[in-house]
């Protein structure tokens, strides 16, 4: 008899309160990179109730309109309707401030940020190499918002969420048993409509993508509670970085301890993260592991990691030592090293804030390198 395991992941639509926050916040780093590729940023967006409101840090020569930027973000994420708590037009606060000068010294001599671990994943479950339930999740979490912005669904409102329970068996993917969907809809729509368009426009077409059949109807939820009609924060505030499980394998591989959005490349935490992922892909192409972690440690203010690991679970070709030798050739780990590697200094990063951060092919960190 096989093992039989099951795994859960979720993920988030664009117009969920964390990632309205993400969102801004990533596209206030692109316009400061893309006028200063030198700048430093740290920028926390919060979203209540009728209220944005940015924190953090900058340093920079660029001359940037934050609110300008924050309430064109919230209206492209759909949010349009001031009946709905929450709005383009909603109350907005500016309280970033200019970077410590501790923190600068060390960063400005091409040493890391601030202090962390980051992990880097992948796995052959999926052509994009990463775990197939967080795959799937963030696919449902696109195609909710996909079937909103073309207008196939035209009751759907911003806000979303999707979640997916893959059984394995003897550690490979054999099926679905789980899908949970939760949309934000208009009032005039019944729920039978809703579950049964959600079914045929969202879910069925990623599981076809996936070739994976649906799972019987009992094990498809739709808006648990039975309807949702307000999205966004007025029913839930939303906060920079709160989603790091999401943006990152759903749970299926460790994640460091800081978030992404927000932060300049000199920040390991994103680009730390990034340089992990970077190598575990690699590898996994290559054929030297079927599946890979990669661990790096930074202290604030210096240039090279403490700590670089990579686990491969047993289903690793060749040595750790070819394992090390191979990610030397991929990528300098420094903190400079991996800035000019993947060309993190310019605009780049509102790519990354909704659907997750990893296995999105046109990004640099997930490009695979000849190596010689």
């Amino acid at each position: 008899m096989p093992l039989v395991t099951y795994f859960t992941s979720e993920s988030v639509c664009a117009g969920h309160p964390d990632k309205i926050c993400d969102a801004i916040s990533d596209a206030i780093v692109d316009a400061i990179l893309a006028q200063d590729p030198h700048a430093r940023a740290g920028v926390e967006t919060v979203a209540g109730a009728n209220k944005i409101a940015l924190f953090g840090e900058i340093k920079t020569t660029a001359d940037i309109n934050f609110e300008k930027i924050a309430r064109e973000k919230v209206k492209q994420l759909g949010y349009t309707v001031p009946a709905w708590g929450f709005s383009q037009e909603s109350e907005f606060s500016n309280d970033v401030h200019q970077q410590s000068p501790e923190i600068a010294m060390g960063v400005d001599a091409d040493g890391a940020g601030d202090q962390g671990m980051m992990f880097g994943f992948a796995i052959d479950e999926t052509p994009e190499l990463m775990p197939l339930p967080i795959a799937i999740a963030q696919s449902l979490a696109r195609k909710i918002d996909e079937c909103r912005e073309d207008g196939t669904l035209k009751w759907l409102r911003p806000d979303g969420k999707a979640q997916v329970t893959v059984r394995y068996e003897d550690g490979k993917p054999v099926g679905i048993e789980k899908v949970v969907a939760a949309v934000a809809h208009d009032e005039a729509e019944t729920a039978e409509t809703v579950r049964k368009d959600v079914i045929t426009h969202i879910i069925k077409p990623v599981l076809d993508y996936y070739k994976f059949d649906l799972p019987g109807d009992e094990d498809i939820v739709i808006n648990g509670t039975g309807l949702w009609h307000i999205p966004g924060p007025e029913s839930d505030a939303g906060l920079t970085g709160r989603k790091i499980v999401v943006d990152t394998y759903g749970g299926y591989a460790r994640v460091g301890g800081g978030a992404f959005s927000g932060k300049d490349p000199s920040k390991v935490d994103r680009s730390g993260a990034y340089a992990a992922r970077y190598i575990a892909k690699n590898i996994v192409a290559a054929g030297l592991a079927t599946k890979c972690e990669v661990g790096l440690a930074y202290v604030i203010g210096q240039p090279r990691p403490l700590m670089q690991t990579i686990e491969t679970f047993g289903t690793e070709t060749v040595s750790q030592e070819e394992l090390h030798a191979f990610k030397d050739k991929i990528i300098d780990t420094s903190v400079k090293g991996i800035i000019e590697e993947l060309d993190l200094a310019r605009p780049i990063y509102g790519a990354t804030s909704a659907y997750g951060h990893f296995g999105k092919a046109e990004l640099p960190w997930e490009q695979l390198k000849t190596v010689v």
